[in-house]
């Protein structure tokens, strides 16, 4: 059985998300965005075995506390084309904020990779237009996507950001319409939702449904 559990962490609440095979025991952590603490608790709570750590994309508010897992020596991972944005502070210093301290990842999150952790099988979605390299991480067998800063409840990721554009967000936004209805969305910041609802109530993909 799939078990994901939401942890908003920083001082943006990005959604952290421990993702483990409630039978075996084996997990990952997606976007770990500030102080882990909570995170640690809930990964000894659930007796977690820690096999890699994925970053939907390489802003600030999703991988600030990379650092602070290294202890686990697992694997980082993120896609190529946010590997700088990544080592580079995530953005924090557009914003005046301390850059978040650099990891270097030993894993690339590109088109068609599958990562198998106990039961679990999580598929890489290129899904750019937020920042170059975002994903989404979706998991076929529990009806999941794991969605970063592309797809949120009610609303999408901001475009205006360097690496933005809007046309690519558009385009990787039809391409998450394609999966089932039924798929639980977990965003990178704000509640959970499915792709049908989101297809009825969010007007960004209301629009793009009706082209």
């Amino acid at each position: 059985m799939t078990m994901i559990i939401q942890i908003p962490l920083g001082m943006l609440e990005a959604n952290c998300y421990l993702v483990y095979d409630a039978n075996g025991g084996d997990g990952v952590v997606v976007d770990p965005g500030g102080d882990v603490a909570p995170l640690l608790r809930e990964i000894e709570r659930q007796k977690v075995t820690l096999k890699a750590i994925l970053n939907t994309h390489g802003h600030f508010d999703h991988i600030a506390g990379n650092a602070d897992l290294a202890r686990f020596n697992v694997p980082f991972a993120i896609h190529p084309a946010d590997r700088d944005l990544l080592t580079n502070g995530g953005g924090a210093a557009w914003f005046g904020l301390p850059e978040a301290p650099a990891v270097n990842p030993t894993l690339n999150l590109t088109e068609g990779f599958e990562l198998t952790v106990g039961k679990l099988r999580l598929r890489v979605l290129e899904t750019p237009g937020h920042t170059p390299g975002s994903v989404c991480l979706y998991l076929p067998e529990a009806q999941a996507l794991l969605t970063g800063d592309t797809l949120f409840t009610g609303g999408v990721g901001r475009t205006d950001l360097p690496g933005g554009n809007p046309r690519a967000l558009t385009e990787s936004l039809k391409r998450l319409l394609s999966l089932p209805p039924e798929t639980v969305i977990y965003p990178g910041h704000g509640p959970t939702s499915t792709l049908a609802q989101e297809r009825r109530s969010n007007p960004w993909l209301r629009w793009i449904a009706a082209q």
